[in-house]
């Protein structure tokens, strides 16, 4: 049986669009400049892991923008107890949190969002990520290569639950059949594209990801349009 034509590609954004820049070097500098306050590079490292935790937790809370203003406090509220400084300002704990998450494209991957949209494939960004997904991608450029995007806050489920891929879809005027899905988390993407009917693509950059038998692995988007052709 010949292959369906790949018309749409949903695609995961942390890890496979986006990295997360080391927030601990800013982190420090913010609460020094903003607070004079100074702490350890160890001391910022595991304040910033104990937040990371709990908005992974909790992202699903701030599926619009009052929800994600409280989540954003909570956080903030987080990392005050992690670094054991309950005197710190939580408005301007909160400000320096957010200016020390940064978020950048991976070398990859605007080179094949262009080479995949010059051949016609359409792409939605399917995330677990909270309703400022659309801010990130902005922020970053990457809106402007993309044909849509969603956040598991504003879909309501997250994955490895389908709905956000079938909703991407729908975004892309295309049905399972024509479909891919790319993402780096075997769980959540892996799994949310079987599950919605789509094939998924596995993008292992290190190489170290267990991906069940006859998945299809990637180390870089390069790789993408060449698999699409």
């Amino acid at each position: 049986m010949a292959r369906q034509p790949i018309r749409a590609i949903t695609i995961d954004a942390l890890g496979t669009l986006l990295e997360l820049l080391p927030p601990a070097p800013r982190l420090r500098a913010g609460l020094r400049e903003r607070l004079g306050v100074e702490i350890s590079e160890r001391e910022a490292a595991g304040a910033m892991r104990a937040e990371i935790a709990f908005y992974r937790a909790h992202l699903h809370e701030g599926r619009d923008a009052a929800g994600l203003a409280r989540l954003r406090e909570r956080c903030a509220e987080v990392l005050r107890d992690a670094l054991g400084r309950p005197e710190l300002d939580l408005g301007a704990l909160t400000a320096t949190l957010l200016e020390a998450i940064r978020f950048a494209p991976f070398p990859d991957v605007v080179p094949a969002l262009r080479e995949l949209r010059a051949a016609g494939v359409r792409l939605v960004a399917a995330s677990n990520w909270d309703v400022s997904l659309h801010e990130q991608l902005a922020r970053t450029g990457l809106d402007a290569l993309l044909d849509g995007a969603l956040s598991s806050a504003e879909v309501g489920t997250a994955k490895p639950d389908p709905q956000i891929i079938r909703r991407a879809l729908a975004l892309a005027g295309a049905t399972p059949a024509h479909a891919w899905h790319v993402g780096d988390d075997v769980e959540a993407d892996v799994g949310a594209a079987l599950a919605a009917g789509v094939v998924p693509v596995l993008i292992d950059r290190e190489g170290t990801a267990d991906a069940p038998p006859g998945v299809r692995r990637i180390a870089s988007l390069a790789e993408l349009p060449r698999l699409c052709a």
